[in-house]
């Protein structure tokens, strides 16, 4: 079980940061990651990061302004999100995957609810 928070309303040049909460006891076996979906889009991947935390991707559209991280002891992912756009406006989706993460959403194994984010100028 997967519930995301920490969505909102921003400006352009705004942050936000995200949260993952996982219930499993085996969080630390599964990779992270933060996709979204715009209305009328498909969802599309944004960032991952491995069971172990070493290593992290990122979908060109946000590398270098956004960073996920995640802590093992707390069973936490979070995304922070820094020099928002209008166009990362989107629901926001945490997803969990045994073992190797993907950039593929069909691979996930779990999946937040989603949290809205709104970037306006």
């Amino acid at each position: 079980h997967l519930e995301g928070s920490g969505g909102g309303s921003v400006q352009v040049g705004g942050s936000l940061r995200l949260s993952c909460a996982a219930s499993e006891p085996t969080f630390s076996s599964y990779s992270m990651a933060w996709f979204r979906q715009a209305p009328g889009s498909e969802r599309e991947f944004v960032a991952s990061i491995t069971w172990n935390g070493e290593t992290t991707d990122y979908a060109d559209a946000v590398r270098g302004r956004f960073t996920i991280s995640r802590d093992n002891t707390e069973n936490t992912a979070s995304l922070q999100m820094d020099s928002l756009k209008p166009e990362d406006t989107a629901l926001y989706y945490c997803a969990a995957k045994y073992f190797r993460a993907s950039y593929i959403a069909g691979e996930y194994d779990y999946w937040g609810p989603g949290t809205q984010v709104t970037v306006s100028s």
